[in-house]
Formats: C-alpha cells, sequence, structure tokens
C-alpha cells in the first residue's frame, strides 16, 4: 500500500484527490496538509511513502517547503501537483528533490500512474523539462531565468505577475530592501534593464 500525504490549500481539491486516489486498490490517503508548515509537521510526526504537493500554499512552501521535507525525510517521494506550467518550476522542483512534477489541468489517469510511478523509485517530467535538465547538466545555453537562484526567481515571478515591491516582500517574509537587492541582482543576471523587460521576456518564454 502507498501511504499517501496530500498537501493543498485548497479544500476542494484535497476531497478531489481524496476520492480519485481512493478508487484504487493500492493507494492510500494517509494525511492531509493545507499549509506547507502542516505539511511539515505531518511529514515529522508520520511515516509517508510519497508527498503530493501544491507549491503555491500559505506559509512555508515552494521550493523551499520540498528541500526541508527532504532534511526531514531524505527517503520521501515527493510529487509536485501545481498550476504553474512546467516551464515555470518542474527543472527547480526536481534540483530541489522532487521526484515528478505534474500540472492540475493532468488528466485523473496521469496522475494516479505518476503516483505509483514516483513511490516506486521512479521520475515523472515531461520530455521539455528532461532536456532542459540535461542541457544544464551538460553546461549548454540555458535560458537565461534558469541561472537565477530560487529565491530570485519567485521574486522574478511576482515582479512579472504585476506585483509591487512592498507586496513581493511581505509575502516572501522579508524587508522591501532585500526585495529591491533580488531584483537588481535578477536584472543583471538576465541582462534586462526594467521590469518591462522582464514581463516582455516572461511572455516570449511561456512563463506568465
Amino acid at each position: 500500500m502507498i501511504r499517501v500525504l496530500l498537501a493543498d490549500d485548497h479544500t476542494l481539491v484535497r476531497e478531489g484527490l481524496k476520492q480519485l486516489l481512493a478508487a484504487t486498490a493500492d493507494i492510500e490517503v494517509a494525511g492531509e496538509a493545507a499549509t506547507g508548515d502542516e505539511a511539515l509537521a505531518q511529514v515529522k510526526a508520520n511515516d509517508f511513502d510519497l508527498a503530493v504537493l501544491d507549491l503555491s500554499m500559505p506559509g512555508l512552501a515552494g521550493i523551499d517547503l520540498i528541500k526541508r521535507l527532504r532534511i526531514e525525510k531524505p527517503d520521501l517521494r515527493i510529487l509536485v501537483l501545481s498550476m504553474h506550467g512546467e516551464q515555470q518550476y518542474a527543472a527547480r522542483a526536481l534540483k530541489a528533490g522532487a521526484s515528478g512534477y505534474l500540472t492540475k489541468d493532468s488528466a485523473a489517469e496521469q496522475l494516479v500512474a505518476a503516483v505509483r510511478k514516483v513511490a516506486a523509485g521512479g521520475v515523472q517530467i515531461s520530455e521539455t523539462t528532461a532536456a532542459q535538465l540535461v542541457g544544464a547538466a551538460q553546461g549548454g545555453d540555458a535560458p537565461p531565468h534558469t541561472r537565477l537562484s530560487d529565491r530570485e526567481f519567485e521574486v522574478f515571478r511576482m515582479l512579472v505577475a504585476g506585483k509591487g515591491l512592498s507586496e513581493i516582500a511581505a509575502k516572501l517574509h522579508v524587508s522591501v530592501k532585500t526585495v529591491s537587492t533580488h531584483k537588481t541582482r535578477l536584472l543583471q543576471k538576465m541582462e534586462l534593464d526594467n521590469t518591462v523587460e522582464l514581463v516582455r521576456y516572461a511572455v516570449e518564454k511561456k512563463l506568465l
């Protein structure tokens, strides 16, 4: 039996996933979490084979959550189920310790197959993401946004979504000055001059 932790801040999503997985004979939803902090507490207190994680939850979330879970339980398999397209986060999620990435518009059959595959030790990613990871490992011509640190990428993603520095600072629990520093560095790394150019880049690379 595959013991699964479901972590998603939307109750309806968790209920839908529970019903879907309950229809199988070999998968058991053994825990639920509505925030990243709850997910971490659940993992500390219980033994799961697999965590199915949303990246955008209140509190500890995203890449930071994956890293914390891996530190707490190195053998825990992690499957990301996200509203964000693979181009945005899949490669970063796998580098942080996840073993699979699916978008929420995937078919039910895909999710069940991915849970089984990742729990058995496999990796669930698209060919595009696989090629991106191989290219990065070989030192190929990676797109400029892949040079950003995880925190710089978070700031980049929020900037192109139209959020201001103060709003980003509140979301990340850091000072406005720190966010401004991240913005300056990411613009330098991407060789762009301003937020307008960042948005244009994000549209061209389908990162919005």
